[in-house]
């Protein structure tokens, strides 16, 4: 029990760890910009997104007006899921009765595994999906071995499919068990199957209706590649790295160092255990079969719709709720290794690994994202000169209007396109339901003073988007530069 508690408090203390160290960045405020939506609208809100199902930002908004919007509550609030985890990981631990040692590995492996931790301090729907889809695999494993708890399953997998699509999947991999394990009760589960997807159906509903007047899934999917050889070994580095993940698209993808040995471990720890499936008992095999299946049937899933509908669907994040099934399995495995020499070397092996991953995560630099200074530059420019702000991407306009929107003498911001030579990252765009941030041509920027922000390696008058200006007679009058990861972030103010 001291050991079990040390873990829990362990699996808190790194998910408090840098939780405000970066600022909120443009999916979550997207995310805290739907919470904020009056009640009568945010479901038509969310809808118009297409992408998500509602649930998450239902319960933001209650957090929100619980606790309101500073920065560590918002981010305290996927910690609480990620937390509230633990009890339906337990409880499934302790259904398929696994002793206290493969507890404390599978604990020990999720606590610090990199994208876990990751989305467990983004204001996403991620830790919700992870929690729910623990509920629902342990509450499917009372019912597959007991024939108990079917409707609190039904509950829990409605919440789920609420959460995420991805949802469905988890849902899909407790139809195939019954399926394949125990036909009898396929009556029941297609009773499930059933009212999970009626109710469903309002979503599908709205969600129909919004694309009707959007210009559809392109837009927020559309330049998502389609999953290979290099995706699969992307999940499989994500499934066991400790205390990383890319944060941003010029991270390096994984610490290879790192990665790559713990999964030629993991690989060989968990095909030795599978090698010996034929001397397992009749539980032990359905143990296997069925966390096996909740790894397997959403990857093949996502893999297979990635490729057979108009666009890829595949994400790392999206299969989050596989990380759990996994570690298990290898927890199982490494306690089920014959050899206690070898046993304890593998073991030894993982928590070193653990431990050289935390001491390079403690080394890491702290340099911010470009996106961590259209903030405080938009309480600047507010503060010094009550201009027009002129922006050349929807990400920093949206940054722009969600930093100035409680400012009570918030200057307008507007988005020029069409400007040659400005390169905009397209994967960002302003929602759908959303008009605070007008678009329109250079030709049309008429006063006297302007705040222009925008990316760039540096100031330079005969580069676009300010030698454009410089060629309209605007001479600059001030300017600020953020020094950031990647591309700096410059806020000039120009005056003719």
């Amino acid at each position: 029990m001291i050991a079990m508690a040390c873990l829990v408090a362990l699996f808190v203390a790194v998910r408090m760890w840098h939780l405000t160290d970066s600022c909120l960045w443009f999916d979550e405020i997207f995310s805290v910009h739907a919470a904020e939506q009056p009640w009568g609208q945010i479901l038509n809100f969310v809808a118009a997104d297409l992408v998500h199902p509602p649930l998450f930002y239902i319960f933001l908004k209650l957090w929100i007006a619980i606790g309101g919007e500073s920065i560590i509550w918002l981010r305290i609030f996927p910690v609480v899921f990620s937390v509230v985890s633990i009890f339906p990981l337990v409880s499934l631990l302790r259904e398929l009765k696994l002793n206290t040692r493969v507890q404390l590995i599978c604990l020990f492996l999720l606590a610090f595994n990199g994208i876990l931790l990751r989305h467990s301090q983004v204001v996403r729907m991620y830790s919700l999906l992870m929690c729910f889809g623990l509920f629902s695999m342990w509450l499917f494993a009372r019912y597959f071995f007991k024939g108990k708890n079917f409707i609190p399953l039904v509950i829990v997998n409605i919440l789920l499919v609420y959460t995420h699509y991805f949802g469905w999947l988890v849902v899909g991999s407790e139809v195939s068990a019954i399926l394949i394990f125990q036909r009898i009760k396929w009556r029941r589960i297609t009773v499930m199957l059933a009212v999970v997807f009626v109710s469903f159906t309002p979503w599908i509903y709205a969600v129909w209706s919004a694309a009707k007047t959007s210009p559809g899934l392109a837009q927020n999917i559309g330049r998502t590649p389609r999953p290979g050889v290099l995706d699969l070994t992307i999940l499989a580095l994500n499934l066991v790295e400790p205390f990383y993940s890319p944060a941003t698209t010029i991270d390096p993808i994984s610490l290879y160092s790192i990665s790559i040995p713990l999964l030629l471990i993991t690989i060989l720890v968990v095909g030795m255990y599978l090698f010996e499936h034929k001397r397992f008992d009749e539980t032990e095999k359905r143990v296997a079969y069925l966390l096996g299946l909740f790894v397997v049937f959403p990857v093949i899933a996502a893999f297979v719709a990635s490729w057979i509908l108009p666009h890829s669907v595949w994400g790392s994040r999206h299969l989050i709720a596989i990380f759990a099934p996994l570690a298990i399995l290898i927890a199982i495995a490494l306690t089920k290794i014959p050899a206690p020499k070898l046993r304890i070397a593998f073991s030894t092996i993982f928590v070193l690994f653990v431990g050289y991953a935390f001491a390079l995560a403690l080394q890491r630099p702290g340099l911010q994202p470009s996106w961590c200074a259209w903030q405080p530059f938009a309480v600047q420019a507010a503060n010094e000169r009550l201009a027009k702000i002129y922006v050349f991407e929807d990400l920093i306009g949206y940054h722009f209007w969600f930093a100035l929107e409680h400012n009570e003498t918030r200057p307008v911001v507007a988005k020029i396109r069409n400007i040659e030579g400005v390169r905009e990252d397209l994967a960002f765009f302003l929602p759908r339901a959303f008009d605070g941030v007008k678009t329109i041509d250079i030709s049309e920027v008429e006063e006297q003073s302007v705040w222009i922000a925008y990316r760039a390696s540096r100031i330079d008058v005969q580069q676009q988007p300010l030698k454009s200006f410089i060629d309209r007679g605007y001479k600059m009058s001030a300017s600020e530069v953020f020094v950031a990861q990647g591309e700096n972030a410059f806020l000039v103010l120009l005056e003719k």
